[in-house]
């Protein structure tokens, strides 16, 4: 080929490049059957390896096992650079012994705090920069990550290294992504039951969105005014997504609790966050109790039978006394109710039951922890939103307009993450 004929290949696939940032960033989203976590694929790195790395709504920022990392792109992120206080390094690695400098071994590199919590590990690791690549051909160039020992990576989906953070840090995902490629700080999430979901990133609406627009609702997304991570500094607010749910509804009828439970306190306690690490969603005991026994006698009327209870399900039914329709199990509705006027997130079938086996199916909501004691830093949240019941529904997180849009199940309009 002549050099007139490389050349234009070259131009070629640099406008191909363009027009598909321009488009945003766009990566699938898979189920792993056994931890019932989500994980999506990248590559890094000038040989463009592909890494799977758990989805983290809460997470800071990406990181992954570096053992085996290779790539001739890559930096460290030098201690008191202006990077390394946008990723808010903590501390600095001064000596770094092994066979010379590579990923994950590096001298005078930005430290960073790496937390597995599948593990229960929290590492002190550090900050570096290296290309980021999607298969179609999107590039980001100087994306910050962190590195992990291979040792700490255990516990995540089977082929996942590592994990990626979505909050609202300046070296999310997101916000690195959108702000390299000057696109607005949107993104959408698709988490599926089966077959391929989707994570879209920037110019969200060049997704499939737009045949589900009519389905979006919108609510306010929230600030605790108390960090909720598992390290940070006294008076961050918490870079988690929260919205204000008021109440609960079971068939219409509203659940007896007070609204302090509903709301977050000075103190960072309390309220509703969405998780993607959280399989089943987590009810505070004041809040569970009540709901479990308005949807066991709500499934009562429906002629649903109770049978013994499967930890850590509480509210248990015989599967044979319940009809399926498009959106799953037939059974009672429960939606969270939100600021405005008819302003709820429905949860049906699909997305509050659990079938055990062919016998069983269970309230797919689990009880979680009770106010913590006075003088326990950690904040406890009252409702945290589980992958389960966020299954099937498309989530649009504006960080502009600081809004969520959601669907609810996309499955009672005929529609699935893997069709959108």
């Amino acid at each position: 080929m002549g050099s007139h004929g490389y050349s234009f290949l070259v131009l070629l696939a640099i406008l191909v490049s363009s027009v598909n940032a321009q488009n945003g960033l766009h990566l699938p989203v898979r189920k792993d059957s056994k931890t019932l976590q989500y994980y999506t694929t990248l590559q890094m790195g000038s040989n463009r390896a592909d890494i799977n790395a758990v989805i983290d709504l809460g997470g800071d920022f990406l990181w992954f096992g570096c053992d085996n990392y290779a790539s001739n792109s890559y930096s460290p992120i030098l201690c008191d650079s202006s990077k390394c206080e946008l990723a808010k390094g903590s501390g600095c690695i001064v000596e770094c012994n092994g066979s010379g400098p590579r990923p994950g071994c590096t001298n005078n590199t930005c430290g960073s705090s790496n937390f597995n919590q599948f593990q229960g590990v929290l590492a002190g690791e550090g900050f570096y920069e290296d290309t980021l690549y999607t298969r179609d051909n999107v590039h980001v160039s100087k994306f910050i990550f962190s590195c992990m020992s291979n040792d700490y990576i255990q516990g995540l989906a089977s082929g996942a290294i590592g994990m990626v953070g979505l909050s609202k840090t300046q070296i999310s995902l997101h916000k690195q992504v959108t702000g390299k490629l000057n696109l607005p700080d949107k993104f959408s999430l698709c988490l599926p039951s089966s077959g391929l979901g989707k994570l879209s990133i920037g110019d969200v609406s060049s997704s499939s969105k737009s045949d589900v627009s009519h389905l979006l609702k919108t609510t306010p997304l929230i600030v605790n005014p108390v960090s909720t991570s598992p390290i940070f500094i006294a008076g961050e607010q918490s870079v988690e997504y929260f919205i204000d749910v008021k109440s609960i509804r079971v068939n219409g009828e509203t659940l007896s609790v007070k609204d302090s439970y509903f709301a977050i306190d000075k103190d960072g306690n309390g309220g509703t966050k969405i998780s993607t690490l959280q399989n089943y969603t987590a009810l505070h005991p004041s809040i569970y109790k009540p709901l479990a026994r308005a949807f066991v006698k709500a499934a009562s009327d429906m002629k649903i039978k109770s049978v013994a209870a499967v930890a850590p399900f509480r509210a248990c039914f015989s599967s044979s006394s319940i009809s399926k329709d498009a959106a799953g199990p037939v059974v009672p509705t429960i939606d969270l109710v939100l600021p405005g006027t008819d302003a709820y997130w429905r949860i049906n079938g699909a997305n509050s039951m659990v079938e055990i086996d062919q016998k069983t199916t269970c309230l797919g909501f689990v009880e979680g922890e009770s106010r913590p004691k006075p003088q326990t830093a950690w904040p406890t949240t009252s409702i945290i939103i589980g992958t389960h019941q966020l299954e099937e529904n498309l989530l649009v997180f504006d960080l502009v307009s600081s809004q969520l849009q959601f669907s609810s199940s996309l499955l009672s309009d005929g529609k699935s993450c893997s069709r959108v």
